[in-house]
């Protein structure tokens, strides 16, 4: 009888260790990029659905937060609104859309184009009302990136600009907390995805997206090529991609999830498996 109770109790033992172990491997953790947040948990609620043992957490912070937190194990899966860099090749990207980064206006401001010198003069501070633009005679708000947001180096290095010769009125981490802050002031300028701004356009959000040389801010525009700021949407990882991982990846990289990237207003990958490496040449 206590050797029958005995042999219960290791057996149960073991099935209790074996879930507990199956049920670490039911967990993923993506951390980063707030223009691929919203995407990834739209992609996370359709994969949890067709596995129901499976949590994904998704938690923004930029896209230096999402390398970060990859290399040092804190995250399975980092969100990068860019390709890597040289110093980044420890990592192995995963693209599963396209974006663009959009100059944003107040949707009353007059301004309907700024060419590139332009926009360096007002970020830098050497236009500052509107009434030099011939727009109405408003103080312009500079709206900048914080330090670690990928679209906050796609910006300088498209401009040719150092952060420190950015003469900004407001610093914003998110794409919503940017769009929020034009919104709120018919003076303001800044830059978001191009892909976030459409979004809150068609809600009915007050701004409006200025053309770059000459190409509208569209999606379309990013989706032809013809568009000059646009960006991968990435996904990386630290080691080969094994287990859920692995899973979760392929099924953002698949037509499963097409409609999803189109309903953020992205530009979904012309193929549906999309080799690991190509986001980093």
């Amino acid at each position: 009888m206590i050797k029958a109770l005995a042999s219960a109790i290791v057996l149960l033992s073991a099935v209790l260790n074996l879930a507990l172990a199956q049920a670490d491997n039911r967990q993923l953790t993506l951390t980063g990029s707030s223009t691929i947040a919203p995407l990834a948990m739209e992609i996370a609620k359709r994969y949890e659905s067709q596995h129901p043992d499976v949590r994904i957490d998704v938690q923004m912070g930029g896209s230096s937060r999402g390398i970060n937190d990859t290399r040092m194990g804190l995250a399975d899966i980092g969100m990068v609104s860019r390709p890597l860099k040289s110093t980044e090749q420890d990592l192995t990207p995963f693209q599963i859309a396209m974006d663009g980064i959009g100059i944003i206006l107040h949707k009353s401001n007059a301004v309907t184009a700024l060419s590139d010198a332009q926009i360096i003069d007002i970020y830098t501070g050497k236009i500052n009302n509107w009434q030099k633009l011939g727009a109405a005679d408003l103080p312009i708000t500079v709206v900048n990136k914080a330090e670690g947001r990928s679209t906050l180096e796609l910006f300088l290095h498209y401009f040719s600009l150092k952060n420190s010769q950015i003469k900004a009125q407001v610093v914003i981490g998110e794409n919503q907390q940017g769009i929020k802050t034009v919104a709120g002031n018919p003076g303001a300028i800044g830059y978001v995805s191009i892909g976030t701004a459409e979004y809150e356009q068609a809600l009915g959000t007050p701004i409006k997206l200025l053309p770059m040389a000459g190409q509208v801010a569209t999606v379309a525009s990013v989706a032809q090529g013809a568009y000059p700021l646009s960006r991968q949407l990435n996904l990386v990882v630290k080691a080969k991609p094994e287990g859920l991982v692995k899973n979760f990846i392929n099924f953002a990289q698949s037509a499963e999830v097409k409609d999803l990237i189109v309903a953020q207003f992205f530009v979904a990958p012309f193929s549906n498996s999309i080799k690991s490496g190509v986001a980093g040449e």
